[in-house]
């Protein structure tokens, strides 16, 4: 019988976990420490507490001064400074790259002939980006390509208003009856949805609503599409434009979305090469279970392929002679799984490169279907060797200040339209994260202000528990005023085997970085470095050593201390742009139920 590999759900229990150390009632933790946001392209750095770390032997280092507010600051570190690179908005027709190669032949002549110079497209973003609004432009012939958005008949000219996805913005066009290619536009085919490109000269617009309009002199339609396109001028639900995922991106919302997602992953990737540290890529098949607890998928070739499991029998899954699944005849000759976390493979390579990071998809088979959850989505998971939970909280902090601060900085528009139709104030809360102090506290004191809180919560919060999101949203918005809050030092029981035990046997050096509306919004810890205390744990938690005997080997050859903290993705995403489901912040969501697309 062919086989071929599926995904089913095989459920294992679930654990959220992290470690950290005692410290004082609310400590801040500043934006700068180890990790400085760099304030301007010149440099203008905010100065922080000047604690040493180590340099790397090719570097300068430089120290952070101090600024205090609700107490002792958490310690900082040094790092090399590299150079804050700005990059430029390409003009029409200016190079990006040249292939170039000696070829035998003539050029465009197919066989033997050079590829053509590559040449970026002229983007609606930059015809009328600037403070201008595109007025530097007017009598510039300019050709466009998009998609129609609106198309207006007036009694002399027509207007269509085209869109590529850059910016929010669409590009007003007018059309008179004597453009070539507008005997389409009269045969009723340029509708909304259709894609077309538009050639003509840059004017100065009689409208309100932009500076600069296209006097068009060309039209050619490159797709038609259908009246039927579900996408029109009027409104329409996000429930139902997630029933149109392949579409979606077309609205304003959607296009917006998309593009702070993909600021916020290339501030991510920025953040981290600035500081040195180096991206792995970790395998999304694993065999071990970072959580210990977790919700996985199965990966199996047992089960035949998709053609043929409609038909299949049950007894064609291969057995022992106890009646059990023979796992030795599967692909990988044992259970493998859809990872949950990237942390553990990080953990190697940071043993032997010192700082990097993970920036990949994850899976959880939790059968939940609420706003907050999804069955895929993407991890970044750094990992600091020689650092302790001080660190890991300097770094979580500073990550979160930079890429807040660059989408601010770079996605104005998209931010505009976030703060005007999604979330009313958007703006200055994300402001307050970059500008205020990030506070620190304990468990236990964070523990002790939900007791004396004026509030009746839907959890009952006890010593010991696991903290919910109305608790943690009151910590941060209503204990802090809108402060980021960290909490550290958590009840080992509720945490991860691999967190460090912290001296007083009842807890672990672990964190969680809450903000405003979200809650929770990074995890973290220091790791168990100790291999005695390390395999208690597993024993203590009934977790077979023998699937982790690699990750003991480096406690065994070489061990240091180490921490590093989780943020998922969608989640950053969310918070920052306001939307209130986690399944509009990513292109193709999967949940409970729908794989769709």
């Amino acid at each position: 019988m062919k086989k071929g590999a599926v995904a089913m759900a095989a459920l294992s229990p679930s654990a959220s976990l992290l470690r950290s150390k005692p410290s004082t009632f609310f400590t801040p933790i500043y934006q700068h420490h180890r990790f400085s946001t760099l304030n301007s392209i010149h440099h203008q750095q905010q100065l922080f507490a000047p604690l040493s770390r180590r340099t790397t032997l090719h570097s300068t280092p430089f120290r952070l001064s101090k600024k205090l507010t609700f107490g002792p600051p958490v310690p900082s570190f040094e790092h090399p400074l590299t150079r804050f690179c700005c990059t430029a908005a390409l003009s029409s027709g200016e190079a990006v790259g040249t292939a170039k190669s000696e070829s035998i032949g003539t050029p465009g002549s197919g066989r033997g002939g050079k590829v053509k110079e590559f040449r970026k497209r002229l983007s609606i973003s930059e015809i009328k980006g600037g403070d201008d609004g595109g007025l530097g432009r007017l009598g510039q012939t300019l050709e466009v390509m998009g998609w129609v958005r609106t198309v207006r008949f007036q009694s002399s000219v027509t207007f269509i208003e085209v869109n590529d996805g850059s910016c929010l913005s669409n590009i007003q066009c007018v059309l008179s009856s004597d453009v070539e290619g507008y005997d389409q536009v009269e045969a009723g085919l340029v509708l909304t949805g259709a894609s077309i490109s538009v050639q003509g000269i840059v004017v100065e617009s009689q409208g309100s609503k932009q500076k600069v309009e296209l006097k068009a002199d060309k039209i050619v339609l490159f797709g038609k599409s259908d009246p039927s396109f579900p996408i029109q001028k009027k409104r329409v639900t996000r429930e139902f434009l997630r029933s149109k995922a392949h579409l979606r991106p077309r609205t304003n919302t959607f296009g917006a979305v998309a593009r702070v997602r993909n600021a916020l992953a290339f501030a991510t990737h920025k953040f981290f090469q600035e500081n040195g540290f180096v991206w792995v890529s970790s395998p999304i098949i694993t065999a071990s279970d970072c959580e210990g607890a977790g919700e996985q998928f199965c990966v199996t070739t047992l089960i035949p392929s998709s053609k043929e499991t409609t038909e299949s029998p049950l007894d064609a899954i291969p057995k022992t002679k106890e009646g059990l699944i023979d796992w030795s005849q599967d692909f990988f000759g044992k259970p493998a799984f859809l990872t949950v976390s990237g942390q553990l493979n990080a953990e190697t390579y940071a043993t032997s490169l010192t700082d990097v990071y993970t920036f990949g998809p994850t899976f959880r088979a939790e059968n939940s279907n609420t706003s907050r959850h999804l069955a895929e989505f993407w991890m970044i998971e750094p990992e600091l060797a020689f650092s302790d939970l001080d660190d890991d909280m300097a770094c979580a902090s500073a990550y979160l200040q930079y890429v807040v601060k660059h989408v601010l900085e770079n996605c104005k528009e998209d931010m505009d339209f976030f703060n005007q139709w999604i979330e009313k104030g958007i703006i200055s809360r994300l402001a307050d994260v970059v500008e205020k102090d990030v506070v620190q506290l304990t468990y236990t004191d964070a523990v002790e202000i939900l007791l004396k809180a004026n509030k009746k919560f839907e959890f009952p919060v006890n010593w010991g528990c696991d903290l919910q999101s109305e608790h943690e949203r009151y910590i941060t918005e209503v204990a802090f005023g809108g402060h980021p809050v960290i909490i550290r030092d958590y009840p080992k029981d509720i945490k991860a085997f691999y967190m460090r035990q912290n001296d007083d046997g009842k807890t672990v050096a672990a964190m969680d970085m809450l903000v405003p509306r979200i809650g929770e919004l990074i995890g973290g810890s220091q790791r168990e470095e100790r291999l005695e205390l390390l395999e208690s744990r597993l024993d203590e938690l009934k977790l077979p050593k023998e699937s982790y005997w690699w990750y003991l080997d480096l406690r065994r050859y070489g061990s240091v201390p180490h921490a590093g903290f989780g943020l998922g993705f969608e989640r950053l995403v969310q918070y920052v742009t306001g939307m209130d489901n986690i399944r509009d912040v990513i292109p193709f969501p999967r949940t409970p139920g729908s794989a769709e697309f």
